[in-house]
């Protein structure tokens, strides 16, 4: 999720409307989310994908330190304290992180989901089975000038956080600036760039260069190397009967293990 800045495209994240929805992309079941006998089903559970096809358990250490930024209602951090011994997530949207609080601390969060019109029902949350809240801690902050308390990770998640912030290159060499000698960086984005997030002229796209090979421009400068790459649909559920069907490029780098941290 994008840092907040002044304009209505950012508040949104704020919103009753976006929680919702982000509470149900995270959290809901298979016959909510997606109730028709055919459809996208392979576009579902995409925080948990993000994890599962984009971490390499075993460069891990034991006690592994992990940090999920851009990570909205919590769901994949919570799915990182299944295998990492610490977890902070962390947002811009103080909503989005009293939501996973209150999931860390309750175990259960109600929300009201629309169903067409000014019609809603009510749909529950809950932290995955296997996960481990306490382990978890959830900060508001942005993703473009972390806290130099938060110290260096093992592992970042990135995911759909690219294409809304302000500056996307910016984004990746700070972020690789807090990863440790062979920790690895793990982002996803379906690259919809939108002015209203960040200006044009920062865009990692265009006609000769790829944005995997622009990102790849900026890490392998700092030592990290393309170990995985693949594609990750996901749905959106506006109402029961209108969806977003998108499709993010993941990719895993891995810092050499001889690397140092610049932590700016």
């Amino acid at each position: 999720m994008p840092p907040v800045v002044p304009g209505a495209a950012n508040a949104y994240y704020d919103s009753d409307r976006a929680v919702a929805e982000y509470l149900l992309f995270h959290y809901a079941d298979d016959e909510i989310l997606l109730p028709w006998p055919t459809g996208p089903r392979d576009a579902l559970h995409f925080p948990q994908r993000c994890v599962s096809e984009g971490l390499v358990t075993e460069l891990l250490p034991r006690e592994s330190r992990a940090l999920d930024a851009g990570c909205a209602v919590g769901r994949a951090a919570f799915e990182l304290s299944k295998v990492c011994h610490e977890v902070i997530g962390l947002d811009a949207s103080s909503r989005f992180i009293e939501a996973a609080h209150h999931l860390k601390q309750h175990g259960r969060l109600p929300f009201r989901l629309l169903e067409q019109g000014t019609t809603e029902r009510t749909a529950s949350a809950s932290p995955p089975p296997g996960a481990r809240p306490e382990r978890v801690r959830f900060e508001v902050g942005n993703a473009l000038a972390l806290n130099p308390a938060l110290g260096t990770f093992d592992l970042i998640l990135a995911a759909n956080l690219l294409d809304r912030v302000p500056s996307p290159a910016d984004l990746v060499r700070h972020l690789a600036s807090r990863l440790r000698p062979g920790g690895q960086l793990i982002l996803t984005s379906p690259y919809t760039w939108l002015e209203e997030y960040t200006p044009s002229h920062a865009w990692l796209s265009g006609s000769h260069r790829s944005p995997l090979g622009q990102i790849s421009d900026l890490l392998e400068p700092a030592g990290l190397r393309l170990h995985h790459r693949a594609d990750l649909p996901f749905l959106i559920r506006e109402h029961a009967r209108k969806f977003q069907w998108s499709v993010a490029e993941l990719s895993t780098w891995v810092r050499d293990p001889s690397a140092g941290t610049d932590q700016r």
